[in-house]
């Protein structure tokens, strides 16, 4: 278990190493920008140092989603992987269409295909068909499909989708786990408590994005002097 905890800290440690990364690099881009959709901004009641850090906050934004959902994903394969270290990644044909052509099973353990995402917020209707084509050709390969979801987006109309994949999968005796759900499931099946390590992890942190952000905020009252 030490082991797994070492190797968690050391994803944790390089994701976030490289988000800073993209942070700064995405600032000194910025630098460079056109802000003279600013104007707008102001007419709509929003100044020029509120535009600038809402921006920056944007772009930060969009970096640190992506990184979030890849690195959970990630953390939590690592410990099915601890677990059941025959346990693959792999794609399945698709017997019922031809786009896709394959459908990616993010951890396969016998006959349990574990979908594992850290949120789903699509309001897509088409992802609904797309998901339903999936199960079932994950269950006409033999497989069960399970879904494992560790945060509930937080639209009305993205949750509603949830809902209805819900049903999909009891529609074809697979598995779905959302929420406080999915951490549960994750560690009766694994014995790992990822949440727990974690939270021990998360509170060893300094927090890199606010001090970068009002580091900005002093950057902008400079310009102005």
């Amino acid at each position: 278990m030490e082991e797994l905890k070492r190797k968690l800290k050391n994803l944790a440690e390089a994701y976030s190493t490289n988000l800073k990364e993209k942070i700064e690099d995405r600032k000194e881009e910025m630098k460079a920008d056109d802000n003279s959709h600013y104007l707008i901004y102001r007419v709509l009641g929003i100044s020029t140092e509120e535009g600038q850090l809402i921006d920056i906050y944007q772009n930060t934004g969009r970096f640190l989603y992506k990184y979030a959902g890849s690195f959970l994903e990630e953390a939590a394969t690592l410990c099915f992987n601890f677990k059941f270290p025959e346990g693959i990644k792999t794609k399945v044909q698709n017997t019922l269409g031809k786009r896709p052509s394959t459908f990616e099973i993010d951890f396969l353990n016998k006959e349990d295909a574990l979908e594992v995402k850290w949120r789903d917020a699509t309001t897509d209707g088409d992802h609904i068909t797309k998901e339903h084509t999936r199960v079932q050709v994950i269950r006409a390969h033999g497989y069960k499909p399970i879904r494992v979801m560790f945060y509930y987006p937080q639209r009305s109309q993205a949750i509603k989708i949830q809902q209805t994949l819900k049903t999909l999968y009891a529609g074809v005796n697979g598995e779905y786990y959302g929420g406080e759900e999915a951490w549960d499931y994750l560690q009766n099946y694994t014995g790992v408590d990822l949440k727990g390590i974690l939270t021990e992890i998360a509170n060893e942190r300094i927090p890199v994005v606010s001090i970068e952000l009002k580091e900005v905020t002093a950057e902008i009252k400079k310009e102005e002097l």
